[in-house]
């Protein structure tokens, strides 16, 4: 039996879904017939973690470097964690298998795009925060920030999807932003919530979730 090459960390039920049935998409899309992307899944309590989230703690290190130890164990190459904002922790932690980084990636794909400048679509504390903005500023590309106004609003779109609360209306209002900003500049999406909404043809879009999304399947 052909080695599994990557293990995923079960952790959000919605976003865990997400990335399992996106798996299962981008593999029968390179494979064909009815086959679905082979990987091992440690399903963990995810509130737990979350009510540690989103700051970095030594109580959420532990927690963590415990849970990815166990994914460790699974005789795996790869690690794949459907949570944009954990990886700040994952940073902090010793680990012995590959991490398929969102922010990595996403650099990567930017410069590929010889994109200079792009707008950040997150949660409240991603957009904020400067984890994301220090990596990318290291690497020469600027960040621009939404209006503290539609700020709240992306924020608001990510609580509702989180909770299954989304209306037709909110998903409206939050294509209608990515929209205004993607005619000026590109947006980077790196929030996995927002990710479940993540309008197609959109040249001017990068959705991290989507990145390692593929990244993964090409370890298969």
């Amino acid at each position: 039996m052909k080695k599994i090459k990557f293990g995923v960390l079960g952790l959000g039920s919605r976003s865990t879904l997400f990335f399992i049935k996106e798996l299962n998409r981008h593999y029968n899309q390179k494979t064909g017939g009815y086959s679905t992307c082979p990987f091992l899944l440690l399903n963990t309590n995810f509130d737990t973690i979350n009510s540690l989230l989103p700051h970095t703690s030594q109580e959420l290190d532990n927690l963590i470097q415990k849970r990815l130890n166990e994914l460790e164990q699974m005789d795996i190459i790869h690690m794949l964690i459907p949570n944009i904002t954990l990886h700040e922790t994952i940073d902090r932690l010793v680990i012995e298998k590959s991490v398929i980084h969102p922010i990595h990636l996403a650099v990567s794909k930017i410069k590929q795009h010889n994109w200079n400048k792009i707008v950040l679509f997150g949660s409240l504390y991603t957009m904020k925060s400067d984890y994301i903005s220090s990596i990318f500023n290291a690497n020469g590309i600027e960040i621009e920030l939404p209006t503290q106004k539609d700020m709240l609003l992306i924020d608001e779109v990510r609580k509702q999807i989180y909770a299954n609360k989304e209306t037709d209306e909110l998903i409206t209002k939050f294509y209608l932003l990515i929209k205004k900003y993607t005619e000026k500049n590109p947006v980077v999406l790196a929030c996995t919530e927002l990710s479940i909404f993540n309008p197609i043809n959109n040249k001017n879009l990068l959705d991290m979730a989507q990145v390692q999304i593929v990244e993964a399947v090409k370890t298969v």
